[in-house]
This record gives structure tokens, sequence and C-alpha cells, in this order.
């Protein structure tokens, strides 16, 4: 019917993240070399790996909490609502306590998290996928995101397997995440030129 709106089929939402991704083909680029020098730093340095990423944390979580502190008082001193902001300042200071005074412990955490994050990150990326058309490389996007979804249910399972393993697990991922898209990126700067003209017009070249 003439009047009648029509549903987008799979197809079409296929053509358009293909299109969508071949036009930032670069933003995979760059995530796929961040990987790889990511990779080799914890495989060449897994002590400083590890350190840093700890280290960072703390940091991080003592200056969240000052200022989550001082924005507090000054509401306070606005007689304006401050208890949660207090509250959860004194709760980043004492994460960031316990990262630089128990490494261990914040280690272990962290490894929790990590597998978490790896496993979110992971069934997006493969969401994602099948919405990529076959011929821009659906594989080189799937494979990435199983691995991320893998790679989070072994740390998952296994926290406890030690820092310096943990460091080698990360390394290998980084650098397995990190060449694929890299791969895929590739594919889709190839692919770019064989847009559609009305696709091409529209998202222009970049």
């Amino acid at each position: 019917m003439s009047g009648s709106t029509s549903i987008p089929s799979r197809p079409s939402q296929m053509d358009a993240m293909s299109v969508s991704l071949a036009r930032n083909w670069w933003a995979l680029a760059l995530r796929g070399a961040f990987g790889i020098v990511f990779g080799l730093m914890a495989f060449l340095l897994p002590g400083v790996t590890l350190a840093s990423l700890t280290l960072l944390f703390a940091v991080y979580m003592l200056a969240d909490g000052v200022f989550a502190v001082v924005a507090g008082l000054r509401a306070a001193a606005h007689h304006e609502r401050w208890v949660l902001l207090v509250a959860e300042g004194l709760v980043d200071l004492a994460a960031g306590a316990a990262a630089l005074l128990l490494p261990v412990i914040t280690v272990l955490v962290m490894v929790t998290l990590l597998g978490i994050w790896a496993v979110v990150s992971g069934f997006l990326l493969l969401l994602a996928a099948f919405r990529l058309n076959a011929g821009h490389g659906r594989w080189l996007l799937a494979v990435p995101a199983l691995v991320s979804m893998v790679w989070g249910v072994l740390l998952y399972l296994s926290p406890g397997l030690g820092a310096l393993v943990l460091t080698y697990w990360l390394g290998a991922y980084a650098l397995a995440f990190g060449a694929l898209l890299l791969v895929l990126a590739r594919r889709l700067r190839a692919r770019r030129g064989g847009l559609p003209g009305q696709d091409r017009a529209r998202f222009g070249a970049a």
C-alpha cells in the first residue's frame, strides 16, 4: 500500500551498519593499533603493566573522592543536599586507599571487573557483527567478540591465577583483538570505494 510505513528489513539494517563501519574504518584501525601496543607492553613489561593499572585506579579513586567530598561540603555550606556526595567521596577515598595498601586484593577485584567488562563488550560486538554484511568481513568482527567473551569468562572463573598470568592473558587478548581489528579496518577501507552512490553521497569521503 502506497501510504503505509514500511518496516526496515534485516538486509537494510546490515547495509546501514556496513556503510557506517566502512566510513569509520580508521577508528577501528586505531583501536587495533592501541591494542597491539598494549599487548606488547603486557608481554615485555608485565610487572609495570599491572602495577600501572593498579596505581592508576588508586589515583583516580582518591582524586574523585576528594572532589566529591569538596562538592558535598560546598553544598552543605549553601544548605543544599550534601550527605550522598560526602558518602560517595568517602567510599571513593576508601577504595583508593585500599588499592594502595592492599594491591593484591585490588588486583583480584580488578580481574573480576575486567572479566565482566570483556563479556559485556564482546556480546555487544557480536550483535554488531550480525548487522554487518558478510562481504565486509563479518567474521573479523565476530571472532574478536567471541575472544573477548571467552577471555572474560576465564578471568571471572579463575581470578586467583596470579598477577603474571593475568597480565599475559591481558596481553594475548589485546594482541589478538588488535590484530583482527586491523585486518577488518583494512578490508573496510578497501570496501569504501564500492559503496552505493546514495550512501557515498550521504556519508561523503572520510
